[in-house]
């Protein structure tokens, strides 16, 4: 397994569709993009940036019942492509057994943020789409301006641009 990082999350301009980067933290610094939802790029930006809410998010929901229940969520691993659809798995503790837990890898990723876990892409995996991205001068960019960059993203799609 690789360990990764978020390297960022971006909207592709081709297809106005946000796309997650993550990075290998080593190595050849491999980037694996993975094209996710409106709403969960949203929340993993949330979860970079640290916004504060005044409800519980899903995530943060399901960090709380993790914590109230005395799961630990151990890492979360990107083990899968098929088609063009990612699959991830999170890896958890309870205390007494480990399980794990299939996942949308968007969601995985927001989990981690939330609760400080490492995340991992599978080697075959890297090796098959883990592309190596030329420096980008956005990259240093603020957490503050990844969330506006959705939120500006957000406000420009309409209902039919998610008609098949």
């Amino acid at each position: 397994m690789v360990e990764v990082e978020i390297r960022a999350v971006r909207v592709d301009l081709g297809s106005n569709t946000p796309v997650l980067l993550l990075q290998e933290t080593g190595g050849e610094r491999r980037t694996l993009p993975i094209f996710i939802g409106s709403p969960e790029a949203a929340a993993i930006a949330y979860g970079l940036q640290g916004v504060p809410v005044p409800r519980p998010l899903t995530h943060d929901l399901m960090r709380d019942l993790f914590d109230a229940a005395g799961i630990v969520l151990e890492r979360v691993v990107i083990n899968d492509l098929q088609g063009s659809t990612y699959y991830a798995e999170l890896h958890v503790n309870t205390g007494t057994r480990q399980s794990v837990v299939s996942a949308r890898p968007s969601d995985a990723v927001a989990i981690a943020l939330r609760t400080q876990t490492p995340i991992f892409v599978a080697d075959d995996l890297m090796d098959a789409e883990g592309l190596v991205l030329a420096a980008d001068e956005n990259d240093d960019d603020e957490p503050e301006e990844i969330v506006e960059e959705f939120r500006e993203f957000l406000d420009s799609i309409r209902p039919e641009d998610f008609s098949s």
